[in-house]
């Protein structure tokens, strides 16, 4: 029986890594990085039910693509087969600083 319902739905993991892939694609207008390598993604959750909840900041709390950048995220993310529903939270702590990039957004933007 479990053999049958692995077959019809991936595991949590490739799902999760299929996240990872689509919040690579968002990007804020005004700086050519992706989000996830800015490290503006805090936290992603994939419930057993594939209910999927993700934690973002973004570089400035007043930033102004702020609408634009949250319901692509949200879109793209809704996008995902198997994936059951989204809910994206902004939240603001801790505060997100340059030192959250990953290496290769760092020397993109000039920082290494």
């Amino acid at each position: 029986m479990e053999e049958d319902k692995d077959k019809k739905q991936p595991g949590k993991l490739q799902v999760e890594e299929r996240v990872i892939e689509m919040l690579r694609t968002v990007y804020d207008p005004e700086i050519p990085v992706n989000i996830y390598d800015l490290g503006l993604i805090y936290k992603i959750d994939l419930a057993d039910d594939y209910s999927l909840s993700v934690d973002m900041t973004l570089t400035a709390p007043n930033c102004p693509a702020a609408d634009f950048i949250v319901e692509d995220v949200r879109q793209k993310l809704d996008s995902i087969e198997h994936v059951k529903s989204v809910e994206v939270n902004l939240v603001f702590e801790p505060e997100w600083d340059k030192d959250m990039m990953s290496e290769e957004a760092k020397m993109e933007l000039g920082f290494l």
